[in-house]
């Protein structure tokens, strides 16, 4: 069974509905027909593109400021990257020293030798020397090389063991 008599069949069958029904009957079918094509034109084509154009139309200012903020986040990268980079200053025991004493924190041992230093707390909050490391990694350019950090019988309390290495200027 081929496709064209497939088709020739369903033709034959659909001209015979069409001629046992009357002039009304088919009046009333094209009408139905007619409203069902546009409910379908409507509800697949019409609609998703109205809708979609309104949703657009409320979103659009919102977009548009995006945007524009990306476009001065970019612009304030590319001068940034053209600045030379800030050159951290050498490490020394007493700004070490004065860092330490600022946010609290006394040492049971500080040793540094060249690049590195080593430094070891008993009984240190640890909220602080949290605290202080990320303030020294960003402004001295300290990088942790080695940390062993236990907690303590108190809440909060850490024995620590840090080995630091200032990072060499870019």
């Amino acid at each position: 069974m081929s496709v064209n008599s497939t088709i020739a069949g369903w033709r034959a069958r659909g001209s015979a509905f069409w001629a046992a029904r009357t002039e009304q009957e088919r009046r009333m079918l094209a009408i139905g027909g007619a409203v069902v094509g546009l409910a379908l034109v409507y509800s697949l084509l019409v609609d998703p593109a109205l809708t979609n154009r309104e949703r657009l139309r409320r979103t659009l200012p919102e977009l548009r400021q995006e945007a524009a903020t990306l476009q001065a986040l970019a612009t304030q990268a590319a001068q940034l990257s053209a600045q030379a980079p800030v050159q951290a200053l050498p490490l020394s025991r007493e700004a070490l020293t004065a860092a330490l004493a600022a946010r609290g924190l006394a040492t049971q041992s500080l040793v540094m030798t060249g690049e590195y230093v080593k430094i070891e707390w008993k009984g240190v909050p640890f909220a602080g020397l949290v605290t202080w490391m990320d303030a020294v990694a960003r402004e001295n350019r300290l990088l942790v090389q080695d940390a062993k950090i236990s907690a303590v019988d108190t809440a909060g309390l850490v024995d620590a063991t840090l080995t630091l290495r200032q990072q060499a200027n870019p």
